[in-house]
């Protein structure tokens, strides 16, 4: 296990990560544009995406059900889990609430890495998986926001019965408007993954000559430059999820323990392979910092984005980046 540590903490990923982590600390003048910042964020949600849709392409659906299932099953269930470990903080509703969606959900340049670590290792996955990190996208978005609406009702309503009928006003009727469906359906990151999916899926590997040179034999160098930007953007976070005191800090490194041995579990129950696990669990401990910060800007306004997006970032993003994703490799090993 420390092997495995050192081996992926002295990768050029995790070292450029570090390299922008320090530059923040010390508050240098370096700064990436934020132009270049979007055009690396895109490049890599276009990569995923063909990548998945054309290692698709090579399965029936009869293979892919299972992964499908688990996938939606875990973006359903973490946030249930998240809340209740954010009891023993005692954080308000709506920081609680905001911060099970982003950690239901996933981080698209986590599993960036995890990819980067297995082809390291030279360990094999089903190409599949890049497929099920679109589904990971929305359904704790939606599930969080939808515990939020039962929460809210407890308070303001009160279930009516009386001999002649039930007067219930079920939360689903009043769930979600259509701007946050949209935003947890269709934003920005969604919309780019899933439409590369379909692209690569209907492609196939005819799609390979075109889209190679540059999504597939750069994708590590671009992945490089991007976390050099995330690692000042974590940098600057840091201060500000100290505010909030220790147990804080400690569920950004718990929750996406335990997200990630579920995820492990859950892969290994479906007969994934190792390299499969290992990705099923960085998918279950990752914490969103695009998708669901942008739904929660719209959906949950009152909620502290220097807590969700601070905590994802400044905390759990370096903790997978360095220690997470050997943990849930030598999990599923051992398994």
């Amino acid at each position: 296990m420390y092997e495995i540590i050192i081996q992926n903490l002295l990768s050029p990923v995790v070292l450029f990560f570090v390299l922008g982590l320090i530059a923040a600390l010390v508050k240098s003048d370096l700064k990436v544009p934020s132009a270049l910042n979007e055009s690396l964020s895109i490049f890599l949600l276009i990569a995923i995406g063909l990548k998945g849709g054309i290692e698709l392409s090579k399965y029936t659906l009869s293979e892919v059900i299972s992964p499908v299932i688990a996938t939606i099953f875990l973006g359903s269930l973490l946030p249930i889990v998240a809340l209740i470990l954010l009891k023993t903080i005692k954080l308000d509703k709506k920081n609680a609430v905001a911060l099970a969606a982003t950690y239901g959900s996933v981080s698209i340049v986590t599993y960036g890495a995890a990819i980067s670590f297995l082809d390291h290792t030279g360990t094999t996955y089903e190409g599949f998986m890049n497929a099920m990190v679109v589904l990971m996208e929305s359904p704790a978005i939606i599930i969080s926001l939808l515990l939020l609406k039962v929460m809210d009702q407890k308070k303001t309503e009160a279930v009516r019965y009386s001999s002649r009928n039930l007067a219930f006003t079920s939360p689903l009727t009043s769930f979600i408007d259509k701007d946050v469906l949209k935003e947890a359906l269709f934003g920005k990151s969604i919309l780019l993954l899933l439409g590369a999916l379909i692209i690569g899926l209907i492609a196939g590997e005819n799609a390979l000559p075109a889209i190679q040179p540059l999504f597939i034999d750069l994708y590590s160098s671009v992945l490089i430059l991007f976390l050099l930007s995330m690692g000042l953007t974590a940098g600057q976070r840091l201060p500000e999820v100290r505010k909030h005191g220790l147990q804080l800090l400690l569920f950004g490194i718990i929750m996406p323990v335990v997200g990630g041995v579920i995820g492990v579990l859950v892969g290994n129950m479906i007969g994934l392979s190792l390299g499969g696990m290992t990705l099923m669990g960085v998918l279950a401990g990752s914490a969103s910092y695009i998708a669901a910060p942008a739904a929660l800007r719209t959906s949950v306004p009152e909620a502290n984005p220097s807590v969700y997006l601070g905590l994802a970032l400044g905390i759990t993003f370096p903790f997978n980046l360095i220690i997470g994703i050997p943990l849930y490799y030598q999990f599923a090993q051992w398994l």
